[in-house]
């Protein structure tokens, strides 16, 4: 299964930010954030951040192991070009274009559905203790949100015998 992550318009011209996609690409995970965060590129720090965001969307949407993850598609399209204008000489006007980019990233698992088995074990688990804190519940009836104290009394909130500042 693969996981996406897209970033648009980024303010950079795709021909610098594909220097930095391609060194990423087939890498582990691992790897590649390595890589980009040691790189001295502009793009290669939105290029992370985009890459920590689709293994963050793999490890808790899809329950994938980061570990077990590596760059299977990047690439980068040309976005829609800003034009501005400057002048030059007798009275011409000179174009400017501020190209954009698009950047995909997909990621795959090296070995298929590794973490289903660990999943139905914790799932188990978060079972128990929520049956726990349910039982526990139980034991003090209906308001269980206020500590009790010595003889079953509450401790905190509405018994108060003075409602004034002692003086």
């Amino acid at each position: 299964m693969s996981v996406k992550a897209t970033l648009r318009h980024l303010h950079i011209a795709p021909r610098k930010a594909k220097l930095v996609v391609d060194l990423i690409r087939g890498l582990d995970v691992i790897d590649a954030e390595n890589q980009l965060r040691f790189l001295n590129k502009k793009s290669s720090d939105l290029v992370l951040k985009l890459l920590l965001s689709a293994t963050s969307n793999a490890v808790h949407n899809f329950n994938m192991e980061k570990d077990n993850l590596f760059v299977f598609k990047v690439f980068v399209n040309e976005a829609p070009t800003l034009k501005r204008f400057r002048p030059r000489a007798f009275g011409r006007a000179y174009t400017i274009r501020r190209r954009t980019s698009h950047i995909e990233i997909e990621l795959e698992e090296k070995v298929k559905g590794k973490k289903a088995k660990k999943i139905k074990k914790e799932e188990a688990k978060i079972v128990e203790k929520q049956e726990k804190k349910v039982k526990k519940k139980k034991k003090w009836g209906k308001n269980n949100d206020q500590k009790r104290g010595f003889f079953g009394r509450k401790t905190s909130g509405g018994n108060k015998i003075f409602q004034r500042k002692a003086m």
